[in-house]
């Protein structure tokens, strides 16, 4: 997974608005909010912001679609 710093700098979590970290072991984007924490997947370097998709805190990962 590769994100660009400037673009981590201005996505926000579609659910909550705060800040997202790159999370490479996952593929994922989270939300650093406490009472929010969701993961969003990152797809071909491409981050998937649809809430719908996302993986709430204590799920297991979801596997990528084909």
């Amino acid at each position: 997974m590769h994100i660009e710093d400037w673009l981590l700098d201005i996505l926000a979590c579609p659910a909550c608005h705060a800040p997202l970290r790159a999370d490479q072991a996952a593929s994922e984007l989270v939300c650093t909010s406490e009472s929010c924490g969701l993961a969003y997947p990152v797809r071909d370097d491409i981050p998937v912001l649809l809430v719908e998709e996302a993986r709430r805190p204590g799920e297991a990962p979801r596997q990528a679609r084909p």
